[in-house]
């Protein structure tokens, strides 16, 4: 049976954001955390050793894979700050667009620094992807 790597545990956000060794990425994540915590109205958890997610939602593939993942998410990497965003395309787009210095795959947005970021657009973009997770187009994918 396969097992999820990750899922909400008990280790502590603020443990984990003072292990990082850099100071600008130390301020960064903590940033980061005041932004998340205010925009989503939710208390921050620990997802598998390294993602900080804000509430959940539950998703199943047509494959029958289930499983929990975080409704909001950003992990603050050595290298960069993973933003872990859903959205519909053409949302995606436009926020995108406008959010400021950053590369992106599929479900991630990649940024160096908080300040490269318009943060009223990051606001934005957190509030679409919950939407959108909890939409019923996602539920039905």
């Amino acid at each position: 049976m396969y097992e999820l790597k990750t899922k909400e545990t008990d280790a502590s956000v603020s443990a984990f954001i003072e292990s990082i060794d850099n100071p600008k990425k130390r301020e960064d994540a903590y940033r980061m955390l005041d932004i998340y915590t205010e925009t989503t109205g939710l208390e921050a958890k620990m997802w598998g050793p390294s993602i900080i997610g804000f509430g959940s939602y539950h998703y199943k593939y047509a494959s029958g894979h289930e499983g929990d993942a975080p409704l909001a998410s950003f992990s603050p990497r050595k290298a960069k700050i993973s933003l872990y965003l859903s959205m519909n395309e053409n949302d995606r787009v436009i926020l995108l667009n406008q959010l400021g210095k950053h590369t992106a795959g599929k479900g991630c947005v990649y940024v160096n620094k908080v300040a490269d970021m318009n943060l009223e657009v990051l606001k934005a973009c957190i509030l679409r992807s919950m939407s959108y997770l909890k939409s019923e187009e996602v539920r039905l994918a």
